[in-house]
């Protein structure tokens, strides 16, 4: 048996695959309706749609197999992603690089594979394949058919993508931001680091719309949307969950580091010439919530807590500005107001 060689563009394919939010996700129709329509049409008990990972081969769809996942060195889509085109095996028995893989010599014994390469923005994640208990070949025909069908996998596969993405920001919107954040929690948790979450709210956004118009307001979200991105680092996730709500899980990062991340993005706003231009009155109110394992089991717990503390900062911003005892901070251009902590529940 022969391991599968990693792809030259491994690190960037790893990147990309990531970048899907599907590993070690639950069951999807569209997905497993393709894999129903493959298994049909060629009429083979295994087909599967398959990630390959750094270190396994997950199966987002799977016919045939009661196994989730098989261990990369073992995967024959492993090889595939590494081949110019459609990769078929005939009969494992009669391929060196199979005749001793523990899934021909023992169950499935699979006898006959075909796998095709799942590429988007030129990166192989996985494939889509077919198996059987028998050796058997595929027609000319028949190999259009399934690159026909893996190009369906690919189509749904972007629309994935931009199902998690921002379309005026390019940030994660709420749907990626849950994703990402549930399995950087995950792991954080596991390895006992902190996990701090800023809420982020522009204050008056609605004035500049009224007043300069809808591009100017577009124009503003984007430079501060762009302006986060490059204080925080890429390990962790950022968002804008709507209108002019913004989220950052900031990873390893106890309550005072992230203070100091908030004193970064005011120093940015003032000193960015992005945010130059005909809205220099403009504040932005933030809350920080310290992540608990004991009170926040999901992502969405430790969202919704940020969100109340928000809401909550607002409130007292408003009565604050009504009675006139406004901050300091609060005349300020482009200035945080306050912050609060969920530590002692």
């Amino acid at each position: 048996m022969k391991s599968p060689k990693a792809p030259e563009d491994e690190k960037l394919r790893l990147a990309k695959l990531r970048s899907l939010r599907l590993l070690d996700t639950g069951y999807d129709v569209c997905f497993d309706r393709l894999t129903r329509l493959t298994a049909r049409i060629f009429e083979v008990p295994i087909c599967v749609i398959g990630f390959v990972d750094e270190d396994r081969q997950w199966f987002k769809s799977c016919m045939g197999l009661e196994i989730s996942e098989v261990a990369r060195s073992v995967s024959f889509c492993g090889h595939t992603i590494t081949c110019p085109d459609i990769l078929i095996v005939e009969d494992t028995l009669e391929d060196e690089r199979f005749i001793d893989n523990p899934m021909v010599a023992n169950e499935p014994h699979i006898r006959f594979y075909a796998g095709c390469p799942l590429t988007l923005d030129q990166r192989k994640l996985g494939t889509l394949c077919i198996a059987d208990h028998s050796p058997r070949s595929l027609d000319q025909r028949q190999i259009e058919i399934l690159k026909d069908l893996a190009s369906l996998v690919e189509q749904q596969l972007a629309a994935t993508l931009l199902a998690t993405k921002d379309g005026l920001t390019g940030l994660e919107n709420r749907r990626g931001f849950v994703a990402l954040a549930q399995q950087s929690l995950q792991l954080c948790t596991r390895q006992g680091f902190p996990v701090s979450l800023l809420y982020l709210d522009l204050d008056h956004f609605k004035t500049i719309n009224d007043l300069h118009g809808p591009e100017e307001g577009n124009r503003v979200l984007i430079a501060f949307a762009d302006l986060i991105k490059d204080v925080c680092r890429d390990s962790d996730v950022v968002a804008r969950l709507g209108g002019d709500e913004f989220v950052v899980l900031l990873i390893n990062s106890t309550r005072e580091q992230s203070e100091t991340v908030i004193h970064r993005i005011k120093d940015a706003l003032v000193h960015d010439n992005r945010l130059s231009g005909k809205n220099n009155d403009i504040d932005f109110s933030y809350g920080i919530t310290s992540y608990q394992p004991e009170r926040h089991e999901t992502i969405a717990e430790l969202l919704a807590d940020g969100d109340a503390l928000m809401r909550e900062i607002k409130r007292l911003r408003c009565e604050e500005s009504d009675s006139g005892d406004v901050p300091a901070a609060a005349g300020s251009s482009w200035s945080g107001f306050a912050h609060r902590d969920t530590t002692t529940g």
